[in-house]
């Protein structure tokens, strides 16, 4: 519609200029055949009157000129923004389906071992462990006598405790050959080789009392024990306690107090739920 109207006043000016040309060219034709000092002055006035008349009009066709060329680029950075089908970018994104992956929906992680380990730990940096029933498969001084032997399961998870805390053994013993008959099981399993454990740090006694003084003397975050009456002494000046026990018993009578059957066992399983 504006186009339209533009066009109709354009034509009309163009008429009027056609004829406003006509006149000025028969006056000019009268001023020549007159020819003095006013006819040529009235002459050079009509010629500027002419000029502006021709400036005018040419400006006034401009406008609409470019007027055009902005609707026909608007109309191909139209059509180059739509995709290959005619839709928008933005509805192609939209009628696309794809929605991002629901976590909640998701199988969960399956946690590797120093993982696990350093979440049970909870962020505890010192550990005191007794070696009958805990690292070793002899359960009482009387068989640390004879024979001592490392169990094979426990090595993976030493070594990850030690990565985050300060690690101390300690055992009751009925003569000094139990104690170097300890130390040597532990070297030939390799258990001082991974860097955290040492001989400095594996202490020796003759009573159970005397492993509950080492242990409030150290003032570990975390002791494993497998007696009942050293992990009830003990329950007030520890921050955690895992007892370990035969299957089936428990001795968690407090909540700083966790109980399992073996020390790999407890350190391997994490419950996620």
């Amino acid at each position: 519609m504006a186009d339209s109207v533009a066009e109709q006043v354009f034509n009309l000016l163009r008429r009027f200029g056609k004829q406003f040309n006509r006149k000025i060219s028969e006056v000019v034709m009268i001023f020549v055949n007159h020819k003095n000092a006013g006819s040529l002055g009235a002459l050079a006035g009509f010629a500027i009157a002419v000029a502006f008349t021709w400036k005018f009009l040419r400006s006034s066709n401009k406008p609409q000129r470019n007027q055009r060329k902005r609707i026909g680029s608007a109309s191909t950075d139209g059509d180059a923004s739509t995709d290959g089908d005619g839709t928008q970018p933005n509805e192609a994104a939209s009628n696309s389906g794809a929605e991002p992956p629901i976590d909640e929906f998701l199988p969960p992680t399956k946690l590797v071992l120093g993982q696990i380990v350093r979440k049970k730990l909870n962020g505890g940096r010192k550990m005191t462990c007794q070696l009958l029933g805990v690292i070793f498969e002899e359960s009482n001084p009387e068989e640390l006598q004879m024979h001592a032997t490392v169990k094979l399961s426990v090595g993976a998870v030493l070594q990850e405790i030690t990565k985050s805390c300060d690690l101390y053994f300690m055992e009751r013993i009925l003569d000094d050959e139990s104690g170097e008959r300890a130390l040597s099981a532990m070297e030939n399993a390799g258990l001082f080789k991974t860097g955290g454990l040492i001989k400095d740090k594996v202490l020796f006694c003759s009573t159970e009392t005397g492993r509950s003084s080492f242990v409030r003397q150290l003032e570990p975050d975390w002791h494993v024990d497998t007696n009942p009456e050293v992990i009830a002494q003990l329950s007030r000046f520890i921050r955690y306690q895992l007892h370990i026990s035969p299957a089936g018993s428990s001795s968690r009578t407090s909540p700083n107090i966790f109980s399992s059957t073996s020390l790999e066992e407890y350190f391997s399983c994490f419950d996620q739920s």
